[in-house]
């Protein structure tokens, strides 16, 4: 008997998805907290760089009951989040150890995102990181891991290549200025990573994040019947679980 493999992938980016077609990737857009695909018809599934990025608990656990629920009885899937501890067992991640490499470095978001799903933690140093957002903070705060309250219900910014001080922060990231689009008439100017010029023609964009101290993910995914904890482990600054569907 032939067995064939089916892989499929989904992300909430239009952008991202047209680059896996482009690839032969199967893959189509929607909302991770309501995937079309029927219930209890996957073998297996991968969530990495994903989770992290809800708002509250409630929408967080509500992404891995998703994630149960297109599971097969036996199926099992892998979760990725961002972790509160950078440093963990005296050991450092490869994202604070990168600080000293990354200083003159722009980081585009665009396909090198999609190929490295670990580089989801690997954001650019902003004029603007020791700043606040205007942005309120409607969700209650988790605190512990030696979090500090968000002062003012104000997300604060957080500053790249450092550890954490807060478990609901926005991150930089900066889109490299000078690249041609599609439908542009005319070349765009190119400015030298790290120049005045490309700072000002490079717009800033702040992401949202929940880092997830150690055991959050693992007692969220305990709190579900429908799904079994078989492994929870940390790799590089990320907490992750390896989830049996009951």
């Amino acid at each position: 008997m032939k067995h064939f493999l089916l892989q499929v992938g989904c992300d909430r980016s239009k952008n991202l998805v047209d680059i896996c077609g482009e690839k032969n990737f199967q893959a189509f857009v929607c909302d991770a907290l309501s995937v079309p695909i029927r219930s209890g018809s996957c073998d297996a599934c991968i969530s990495i760089a994903v989770i992290h990025h809800f708002s509250t608990a409630e929408r967080r656990l509500a992404a891995i009951c998703e994630i149960a629920r297109i599971l097969r009885p036996g199926g099992t899937a892998l979760i990725y989040v961002w972790a509160m501890e950078q440093k963990y067992k005296n050991q450092k991640s490869k994202y604070l150890k990168e600080k000293n490499d990354s200083k003159d470095k722009e980081e585009e978001i665009n396909t090198g995102m999609a190929q490295r799903p670990l580089s989801d933690q690997m954001p650019d140093s902003s004029s603007q990181d020791s700043a606040c957002s205007n942005l309120l903070l409607n969700d209650s705060k988790d605190e512990g891991c030696g979090a500090k309250p968000v002062a003012d219900s104000r997300l604060p910014v957080h500053t790249n290549r450092t550890s954490f001080h807060s478990q609901d922060v926005l991150v930089p990231w900066h889109l490299k200025g000078g690249t041609k689009k599609k439908g542009d008439s005319v070349d765009t100017v190119s400015f030298p990573a790290g120049s005045r010029e490309s700072q000002e023609c490079s717009p800033v964009f702040h992401r949202y994040y929940h880092v997830f101290c150690e055991g959050e993910l693992e007692a969220a995914c305990q709190s579900l019947d429908c799904v079994r904890v078989q492994k929870s482990y940390y790799d590089q600054g990320n907490w992750c679980v390896v989830l049996e569907k009951l």
